[in-house]
This record gives structure tokens, sequence and C-alpha cells, in this order.
């Protein structure tokens, strides 16, 4: 009976995927929660840690044919989030992009459910970074010390799964979890480097998927 089931579980899996076309695309708003806190300016400031922020973040799927494999690219609109350190006190800014590339593995669908797991890289991509009037007061800086974020790349993970009702045709819902290794340099002009901003996050996707 154990055998008999686990063949049944085996061959819907693979049905599945021989019906399903090779793109897909998600729609999802994730919740990007930094992990990590860091000392800047030689200790001077304590525990800095960028802040949670909810965003737009659409991705798009490739499946190599009838194989558990695929690839996946995260976008998503810009992340704008603020830099506090101990205390609460905020002391920057920044916006960024951070694409995401992954490699997947999609385990057989059952009862709906196709889980799945990946790994890869993400690319940390800064712009507009400024110097809040505390910091400057605080460091003896004026408004010609201006900030500086480097681009970074780092490892990426992924776990999560689709679930797709027996009615559905192509569209489904997914949620997944990443992880990031991403870090920073910063770097204020006429300084120099004042450390590096340790970012590290967990990203909460929750979303809708559309197969063709």
């Amino acid at each position: 009976m154990l055998k008999k089931a686990l063949i049944t579980g085996l061959l819907v899996g693979m049905s599945s995927v021989a019906m399903a076309g090779p793109w897909t695309v998600k729609a999802g708003v994730s919740l990007l929660n930094p992990t990590a806190e860091s000392d800047l300016v030689g200790g001077a400031v304590k525990d800095a840690k960028a802040t949670n922020e909810f965003n737009f973040t659409p991705s798009v799927e490739y499946r190599f044919g009838e194989t558990p494999f695929s690839v996946e690219l995260l976008l998503a609109a810009p992340f704008n989030q603020d830099v506090k350190m101990a205390g609460g006190t905020k002391i920057a800014e920044l916006k960024h992009l951070p694409p995401t590339l992954t490699a997947k593995y999609n385990f057989p669908t059952y009862h709906g459910f196709t889980p799945y797991v990946g790994a890869g890289v993400t690319v940390l991509i800064p712009w507009d970074e400024k110097l809040t009037s505390a910091a400057k007061g605080a460091l003896g800086l004026t408004d010609a010390n201006k900030l500086e974020a480097d681009t970074s790349v780092g490892a990426a993970g992924q776990i999560g799964f689709v679930f797709q009702p027996a009615d559905a045709k192509n569209w489904g819902v997914f949620a997944d979890v990443r992880y990031a290794d991403l870090d920073t340099d910063l770097k204020v002009k006429g300084v120099g480097n004042i450390g590096t901003l340790d970012i590290n996050p967990l990203v909460y996707t929750l979303g809708y998927s559309y197969n063709f």
C-alpha cells in the first residue's frame, strides 16, 4: 500500500511538471528584515542596524523541461531604509535594489503543494545615501561630507512552496523565505572609510504566481 501511494504521488508530481509551461511570473509582497548590527566610525557609533521594510517584489522563473530544476530572478521596487544606532537614533538613510538569482530544486507536487529550495547570489545596489543632521553634528561633519555606500555581492538561500488548487490551470499562491549574506562599506567624503554596515536580511515573501 505504501509503495503504491509513493508511486502514485511520484506520477502525479511528474504529470504536473509535464503539463506546466516553462515560465512562471510572480507578484509578491516582501518584508526585508535585517538581522545584523555593526559598530561604525571606530566604535563611536554602536549597533548600527538597517530598519525593516515592506516592498513589492516581482520575480520571473524558468523551469528546465520536465526536470525538477529551475532558475528564478527576484526583482523589487527600490527599498528605502533608515539606519539607526543603539538607542534608536537615526543616523543615515539609503535606497537600494537587491536583485537575487537562485537555482532551485522543486520537490514533487503533493495535494497541490510544491516545496522548493534554492541557492544563489544577490547584489546590493545602493544610491541616494544621506547622513542625518544628528549624525553630522555628533561627528563634526558638514553638508560637504557626503555618505557613500559600495555595491556588494553576497550568497543567498531560499526555501518555500507554491500551492496550486486542483481547479487552477495556471495560477497559484506561494510563500518563501530568503536569507542573503549582504554588507556594504560606508565612506564619507573627506573622511574616508567609516566601517562596514552588515545587513544580512531575512526576506519573507507572500504572493501570486502564474505559469505559462
